[in-house]
């Protein structure tokens, strides 16, 4: 039995969630509503607060699908009451980044400005020019956009310049030691 997907999934208070046909769920909550498509072979049973979800068969598919379907729900119903949230740090002279309207403007190194314009779903905050936090209800768009920020400029492992997660670490390098005659 799957460990993940045998655990009750609990819904708070000013969530509502619904299964339509062919397991298409639709999580309402104070933060938005989310609409996902789980896979049709995986039972979904709501019974008062909570939902479980079951395996029809012990086959590799269904194994495997169990877990995942768990996930998704739980992080749907998360994602509508508190949200998910990116943050990420640029390192590097000159490099910033700024908001203009619902457009991120960085500046990069590079001789051009980068701009990227997010989903409606998605809110941007610059509340530092070397600090961007990515947040919305849909996990798997806020680490999409966050990856895709993080893509305009990788931090490098000579001296760290770059756009990194505040979370993440970067394993720095020694340069050239050269030739001293």
């Amino acid at each position: 039995m799957s460990r993940i997907g045998k655990m009750p999934i609990t819904v708070p208070a000013g969530v509502t969630v619904t299964v339509g046909a062919n397991n298409e769920v639709t999580v309402k909550g104070p933060k938005g509503t989310l609409v996902k498509q789980l896979p049709a072979d995986i039972m979904i049973e709501q019974s008062g607060d909570t939902i479980e979800v079951k395996r029809p068969s012990d086959e590799k598919t269904h194994r495997s699908l169990h877990g995942l379907t768990r996930t998704l729900l739980n992080n749907m119903v998360v994602g509508v009451t508190d949200g998910f949230k990116k943050e990420l740090e640029i390192n590097g002279v000159g490099y910033r980044a700024a908001l203009q309207g619902k457009k991120l403007v960085m500046n990069l190194g590079y001789s051009h400005q980068v701009e990227m314009e997010a989903d409606a779903d998605i809110t941007i905050e610059v509340p530092q020019p070397n600090q961007i936090i990515i947040s919305g209800a849909d996990k798997q768009k806020v680490g999409q956009f966050a990856a895709n920020v993080r893509e305009k400029r990788p931090p490098e492992p000579y001296k760290g310049k770059g756009i990194k997660y505040v979370d993440e670490y970067i394993r720095r390098k020694e340069g050239k030691a050269g030739s001293k005659k």
